[in-house]
């Protein structure tokens, strides 16, 4: 019979969804030491770009943002970690010293665990959207066919969906407060050049910064930071993206329209 030893990784998860596991903390923790998100992908051998993206899931999910740029510093502009950020990893670090004394006190009683394939890993759901938020329901605003739910995702910020009232039902989003993911692909997030007092008739407009573009051969993911750690993913024609309005550190604003975000809820 095979001989096998106990071992296990855990994860805090919101609202059901993966927040943070030992990679994702380990990464804060890099950032904390070095001040530089390109430095703590390096030091953990990761593209730059998965490291954004690990933050980006991060801060788009809690409550108050973990990361905040700065500007000034050694290369022109840095990254701190926030007050917030330091409370999280210590949380999981106190969590994962409980878990690893279970699980070696478990190990002292178990004896032989037999067949190793029976102690199976759980399964996370993963969504192809590119742009993954978390809020409250704050208002439902009813209509004859369709519904309008305005959610509150964190820091003063507010998104607008709709979708038909039976959905809305269905979800339950007539309760105020009630959980909701929003979901919303990079093609339909639009990006605007500020120009005085334009009027868009999308009804979801955040003024942002550009941060950073990753460029393929027809089309450019451009990452816009809208203000507390939130941020929003685009995807535009690389001729467009590399125009000078779409620099990183220049103003934009996003725009999306309510019909274009997906609803959902855990359970």
């Amino acid at each position: 019979m095979l001989q096998t030893d106990l071992d296990g990784r855990f994860w805090l998860n919101v609202d059901g969804h993966a927040f943070a596991g030992s990679g994702r903390i380990t990464l804060l923790e890099q950032v904390h030491a070095t001040g530089s998100i390109a430095a703590a992908a390096r030091a953990m051998g990761m593209s730059y770009k998965a490291a954004w993206d690990a933050i980006d899931a991060m801060n788009n999910l809690a409550e108050q943002p973990l990361l905040l740029r700065q500007a000034g510093g050694r290369h022109g502009g840095g990254t701190r970690l926030t007050a917030h950020g330091e409370r999280v990893i210590q949380q999981y670090r106190q969590v994962e010293a409980a878990h690893r004394r279970f699980l070696n006190e478990l190990a002292e009683t178990s004896g032989e665990l037999g067949d190793p394939w029976a102690l199976m890993r759980s399964l996370s759901m993963n969504t192809s959207a590119r742009n993954h938020l978390l809020g409250k329901v704050s208002e439902l605003r009813r209509g004859t066919v369709n519904d309008e739910a305005v959610i509150d995702i964190g820091q003063g910020l507010q998104m607008r969906g709709t979708l038909t009232r039976e959905s809305s039902h269905a979800l339950g989003l007539d309760r105020p407060g009630r959980p909701v993911h929003l979901l919303i692909k990079a093609p339909f997030v639009m990006l605007a050049e500020p120009v005085g007092d334009a009027n868009y008739s999308a009804s979801n407009r955040f003024p942002g910064t550009v941060t950073d573009h990753l460029h393929g051969a027809v089309q450019s993911e451009v990452r816009v930071e809208i203000g507390h750690g939130r941020t929003l993913t685009a995807m535009v024609p690389r001729e467009i993206a590399e125009q000078a309005w779409l620099a990183p550190g220049q103003a934009v604003t996003a725009l999306i329209n309510p019909a274009h975000i997906v609803l959902a809820t855990s359970d």
